[in-house]
């Protein structure tokens, strides 16, 4: 276990060993959330939660819809080269 200490300024350090297991550098944004027993600490989402009607049509579509077969053809290809890479 690792023991840290609060700063009068309310800072804490993150022992080395725990930033490089995480890859946090400095800057890092993180959430601190209250939890049963403590402070549970993790990376910030970049983005705000969105609903699907806030960012439906942001992208410029080219060319015409896909179909369900065209996309399911897609993703079994996608599955088939990923597979042959050795990356499941």
């Amino acid at each position: 276990m690792n023991i840290t200490r609060l700063s009068s300024k309310g800072q804490v350090v993150l022992p080395k060993a725990i930033r490089e297991a995480h890859g946090w550098q400095p800057g890092t944004r993180l959430a601190v959330q209250e939890v049963p027993g403590g402070v549970l600490l993790r990376p910030a989402k970049p983005f705000p939660p969105t609903t699907f009607a806030q960012v439906e049509g942001s992208l410029k579509s080219r060319g015409r819809p896909k179909t369900l077969e065209e996309m399911d053809e897609g993703i079994r290809k996608a599955i088939r080269e990923r597979h042959a890479r050795g990356r499941y």
